[in-house]
């Protein structure tokens, strides 16, 4: 072998090349340094910005809201006063006793007495200054107290729509004109609307109320959750701890994940076509807006609940199982309790979304006009959203506050529903 080759032979392990330490110091780093920090702000500044964009739309929605529907939990009345002794009514107080009590007033003329002496305090338009339903105060009165028949009385009744709504600020240009001319006179007064509260719905926006549809959604989501809940959690526990995993198996859980996306008008089609078409059951009844809604809140739950499963950890299984516990104890006595408050939050959002929903159960005739509320699960009745959907609809401009009042009315029933969900997740919460 030449020398020259044997030069260039290595003697011996090469030495690690020196590092040479980053100079911080100079112009380059320091720039690199400053626009990191600079990404960073404009980071938080974006996040910051996003937050804030978000509460201020939830802001605006909430203060629109109370804006326009504060009014509708008041009422506008005014003072009449009726003479019963002298309009001589066909009644006595024995009459008033039983059930007949209505009949009775009603077919004595209680509401003409009551609309000409509207008129003989307020003109000739004074008739027109009542509600519909003013006469029903004074008809209540009577049943109280029986000895208003025969004396004279005053009492403050509800003003028909159009004056309810010009003494708000918004009425048309003659309501605005009789309400000028009475305000004056100190006979004009805002009150709590308690009949919004427990009435159902009516066709004179001053008589409506939203205890019907509310009663109607209370018992709609009652069947939903009774439904959805223990199904749902109970197939995510087979798919996640007993389901083989093969082809079949595959085939469901894409079946699940994708009735979590189908558009909620396709449930009602479902509805229409398997609860009230083949089995037969009551038309716009709660049990039916349950069933339907059940189905498409049950995908939810369950992908939730798999998921939620899936995140307890391997470790307490090992070690329920190396204390003998057998596989249905490991289960329903460790894994499921620790699993539900992920379950629950999976309830949560899918309850929420069932309660707003209204194009499944306009399709199951959900949309009908209700004027008592539903006794039972097949009675007739509508649901808040549905109610809110026919109110928008109608053009007497009372409807209008009544409308954003149901929608304030619902969105109280949904945070109530929320918090207490959130309370029992927080309260089974474990950490590890």
């Amino acid at each position: 072998m030449s020398k020259s080759l044997v030069a260039q032979l290595p003697t011996g392990p090469a030495e690690p090349a020196q590092r040479v330490p980053t100079d911080w110091t100079t112009g380059a780093m320091q720039g690199r340094i400053r626009r990191r920090y600079a990404a960073e702000r404009r980071f938080r500044l974006m996040g910051l910005a996003a937050v804030t964009l978000s509460a201020g739309f939830l802001a605006f929605l909430l203060a629109t809201m109370l804006w326009q529907g504060i009014g509708g939990f008041t009422e506008t009345r005014v003072t009449v006063p009726v003479d019963l002794g002298a309009a001589k009514l066909a009644v006595t107080p024995a009459q008033l006793d039983g059930r007949g009590a209505d009949l009775a007033l009603a077919g004595a003329g209680l509401e003409g007495i009551v609309d000409t002496s509207a008129s003989r305090a307020y003109g000739k338009d004074g008739d027109n200054l009542l509600s519909g339903g003013a006469w029903l105060t004074v008809r209540e009165a009577i049943k109280a107290d029986p000895s208003l028949l025969t004396r004279r009385a005053t009492f403050d009744l509800p003003v028909a729509s159009p004056i309810d709504v010009a003494y708000k600020g918004k009425g048309a240009p003659e309501a605005e004109a009789m309400v000028a001319r009475l305000t004056p006179r100190g006979v004009l007064s805002r009150s709590l609307n308690t009949g919004f509260l427990d009435s159902a719905d009516s066709t004179d926006p001053t008589r409506v109320g939203i205890w019907g549809a509310f009663k109607g959604s209370l018992l709609t989501m009652l069947v939903t959750l009774l439904l959805a809940f223990p199904i749902g959690v109970l197939s995510a526990l087979y798919l996640e701890e007993y389901a083989p995993r093969n082809r079949w198996t595959d085939i469901i859980e894409v079946s699940i994940n994708n009735l979590a996306a189908v558009p909620s008008i396709i449930f009602g089609l479902l509805g229409l076509a398997v609860f009230l078409g083949t089995f037969g059951l009551p038309r716009s009844a709660p049990i039916v807006g349950g069933l339907t809604l059940a189905l498409m809140t049950m995908p939810v739950i369950v992908i939730a609940g798999r998921n939620a499963i899936k995140a307890v950890p391997p470790s307490i299984r090992d070690a329920a199982l190396g204390v003998g516990a057998s596989p249905i104890q490991v289960v329903f006595h460790h894994v499921l309790p620790l699993a539900l408050p992920g379950i629950l939050t999976g309830t949560i959002i899918g309850m929420a979304r069932a309660l707003g929903e209204t194009a499944p159960l306009l399709l199951i005739g959900m949309r009908a006009f209700i004027a008592a509320p539903p006794r039972g699960l097949t009675d007739p009745a509508t649901v808040l959203p549905v109610q809110i959907f026919l109110w928008s609809d109608q053009v007497d401009r009372g409807f209008v506050e009544k409308t954003s009042a149901a929608i304030i009315a619902l969105l109280v029933f949904l945070l109530a529903m929320n918090g207490l969900a959130i309370y029992l997740r927080n309260r089974f919460e474990t950490r590890w």
